[in-house]
């Protein structure tokens, strides 16, 4: 929303708004930008092939609870920072939660592992562009949501923005996951994480510019 017109909406006096139409909004934008990440995977890289046996492993669906958690904690966050005034509270800090269970089962994993194994578990073999590839399918979804963010009147741009990129990353990594085939939750630790977090490091900085009054 622009300031003027803010100014314009005040001028007219009370109306009657729905509250929950700025929640739509950004729904709609996380929704579309899944579709759009879903479709690049099966255009541009294609489901793992072993998918079926996969999906019958736990960590399959702990890789995907993972990040599908990341998006879902990201949404009424960046519906609260939407809001002018509204500070993000409990729920700026309910996206750790996840991510710390992810770094407790990496730390086990490696303690249980041989010391010649935990290099391994920690790189895989797609270290080099899983996180850019993350980044890559976000990209849709940022652009809609940050969209979506600015036709709210967020008064903290920067951390808007950065709730915009968690949104957007943890939904790129969640279609990326349909075609990876590492599982080990030392790499989930290091590199979803860090494809995530390099997403919301860019709404962060973006924020400020793309969301300002």
């Amino acid at each position: 929303m622009k300031t003027d017109e803010l100014i314009d909406l005040l001028a007219r006096g009370p109306v009657a708004a729905d509250p929950r139409a700025a929640g739509r909004t950004w729904g709609m934008a996380a929704a579309l930008g899944a579709v759009c990440a879903t479709v690049l995977v099966l255009l541009a890289l294609g489901l793992r092939p072993d998918l079926a046996q996969a999906a019958h492993a736990p960590m399959f669906w702990g890789k995907a609870g993972f990040v599908a958690a990341l998006a879902l904690l990201a949404l009424p966050l960046g519906r609260r920072l939407g809001r002018p005034g509204a500070r993000a509270g409990l729920l700026g800090w309910a996206p750790v939660l996840p991510v710390l269970a992810l770094w407790a089962l990496a730390f086990a994993a490696l303690g249980a592992a041989a010391p010649q194994e935990r290099a391994a578990l920690v790189l895989g073999s797609t270290w080099a562009v899983c996180p850019a590839t993350i980044v890559l399918l976000s990209l849709p979804g940022f652009a809609l949501a940050m969209r979506a963010m600015a036709r709210m009147a967020p008064t903290r741009p920067r951390a808007a923005g950065a709730a915009v990129g968690l949104l957007a990353g943890a939904i790129g990594a969640t279609a990326y996951s349909l075609h990876c085939p590492e599982m080990a939750a030392p790499f989930l630790a290091v590199w979803y994480v860090g494809g995530v977090l390099a997403v919301a490091a860019l709404g962060a900085l973006l924020g400020p510019r793309v969301l300002r009054w």
